[in-house]
């Protein structure tokens, strides 16, 4: 029997030894063609809010907003996606400011896709900034979230996104059936080039904390949640099922959420089906890891990179992450 295989014949360090050996065999890359930046916007104008439990975090008007936008496609990033932050004034039972024309979130893609057309601009489908209760979803007396309802309202979101001259709409929702429809509404208004990147496996996570502090929805949604339409963390086989049904109505690319304690659904996800996956770091990650960082108890660049990496790793071709920017500028470096 051969030793080639064992030790000493194979000694695994040797290609460990160089930095140059390392990089000939490095098996993941990560670069900054992989980030999607998420922002926070609020109406206004020379407005800029701090988020308390996202250290380095800023909800920005539309002007502040596109000073972001600039940075963001010097660095080489290929798009943004954006979470308005909705005065309360606006909100109600039935999110009609989610399809205003007029809107901030028209009016934010409009103006970002006239000064960068080539930033690439993706919108949240879901009505959790627009209702009174903080739900993802219009609901019945009894609080609990109708399906069919709130898709019908999702699909007029999507159509005014659309209009406004988005790139890219991403329904996080997760109501049955709702890609299909967006999908039909779209291609019936003619925006067939519009593209769909489904939250399709999102799970009712603790992790989303400081983003619903971010967009204002945690004060509304009080001590309710999102059980009964996100997914249970316990399970994946459904995340496979979830991910199935959303490629067959229509969906370009889709996305697993959160992303690092789920890193074994992207793998699952990419290994299945093979089409374009994404996964986002959410808001408790960052903040977990902007926290360590403040108190000297973590290296910020090299967890953050390590972290990103991965995502990649798992077989994530795209990161929605929070960290884009500072990332970008790691890898420039």
């Amino acid at each position: 029997m051969s030793s080639t295989g064992r030790f000493p014949g194979t000694r695994m360090r040797r290609m460990r030894r160089d930095d140059f050996s390392r990089r000939l065999m490095r098996e993941s890359v990560l670069t900054v063609d992989d980030f999607i930046y998420p922002v926070f916007v609020l109406e206004g104008e020379g407005r800029v809010e701090k988020v308390g439990s996202m250290p380095g975090v800023e909800r920005q008007s539309l002007d502040v907003l596109l000073k972001t936008a600039e940075r963001a496609v010097k660095l080489g990033i290929p798009a943004i996606a954006l979470f308005p932050v909705v005065d309360a004034s606006r909100k109600s039972l039935g999110a009609e400011e989610a399809f205003n024309p007029d809107g901030l979130v028209p009016t934010v893609v409009s103006a970002l896709k006239r000064e960068f057309p080539e930033l690439g601009v993706i919108t949240d489908g879901a009505l959790d900034p627009y209702t009174t209760h903080g739900q993802d979803g219009l609901i019945d007396a009894s609080g609990y979230v109708l399906n069919d309802e709130t898709v019908a309202v999702l699909q007029k979101q999507a159509l005014c996104h659309a209009a406004a001259g988005v790139d890219v709409v991403a329904p996080s929702d997760m109501m049955d059936g709702r890609i299909g429809s967006i999908r039909a509404a779209l291609d019936g208004g003619g925006f067939i080039h519009t593209r769909i990147l489904a939250y399709s496996a999102k799970y009712a996570s603790a992790f989303y904390g400081p983003f619903r502090d971010a967009v204002g929805s945690a004060a509304n949604l009080g001590k309710g949640n999102k059980y009964s339409y996100q997914m249970d963390p316990a399970n994946s086989d459904e995340a496979l099922k979830e991910v199935a049904l959303d490629l067959d109505e229509g969906a370009d690319m889709v996305m697993v959420k959160p992303g690092m304690p789920y890193l074994d659904i992207v793998r699952r996800v990419k290994d299945e089906f093979g089409v374009p996956t994404y996964a986002y770091q959410v808001s408790g990650e960052y903040a977990m890891l902007k926290a360590a960082a403040l108190n000297g108890w973590l290296d910020e660049k090299a967890v953050v990179l390590e972290s990103l990496l991965a995502f990649k790793r798992a077989g994530a071709d795209g990161i929605l992450t929070y960290f884009a920017l500072d990332a970008a500028e790691y890898l420039k470096g």
